[in-house]
């Protein structure tokens, strides 16, 4: 079976992208370059973060194109390209990067989904602001500082003690 991408312009998608190397933590480590990856292909190629958690050794986000814009692809890779330009070369390269001149950083892949209708979105969201709850980084979603929680809640869409001791509408969600 082939993958196919679906590319809608103007389309609202959810996606998983990780580092190569899961048990690394170079994103929080290395946080600011991150933002300074995303502020630069912001710039040249817009887009909205609509909702974003960085855990140690992958991210969660979700964004929406302009109206006549489908290419997200372009901006993933200059995410990461510019993110890995920022990293001393102290990774391993396997044999097949080193022949492509690729660092050892990303996994080449990452997962998108497009987002159909308000509760997939809803749940999406959902899903990334529990997500460092989920691995046990924190109690609370809110005491995690890398997450978009934080604008949710300055801007009264949801409360500081959510997530805590209620249930989180994550299982019908098949996420990577």
């Amino acid at each position: 079976m082939q993958y196919r991408r679906a590319f809608v312009a103007g389309g609202t998608y959810f996606f998983t992208v990780n580092l190569l190397e899961r048990d690394k933590s170079l994103l929080t480590d290395h946080i600011d370059l991150l933002k300074t990856a995303f502020r630069r292909v912001k710039s040249t190629h817009p887009f909205d973060i609509d909702a974003i958690v960085v855990l140690p050794d992958h991210l969660h986000v979700i964004w929406t194109l302009p109206e006549n814009d489908f290419d997200f692809a372009t901006r993933w890779r200059l995410i990461k390209s510019h993110f890995s330009r920022g990293l001393p070369s102290t990774e391993r390269i396997n044999n097949s990067r080193k022949q492509k001149s690729e660092r050892g950083i990303w996994q080449r892949r990452y997962w998108e989904h497009l987002i159909r209708d308000e509760l997939d979105y809803e749940r999406h969201v959902d899903y990334i602001h529990y997500n460092p709850v989920k691995h046990g980084y924190v109690d609370k979603a809110f005491d995690w500082p890398y997450s978009s929680i934080h604008r949710f809640i300055e801007k009264g869409i949801i409360s500081s003690d959510w997530g805590v001791g209620e249930s989180i509408m994550l299982t019908s969600l098949r996420i990577r």
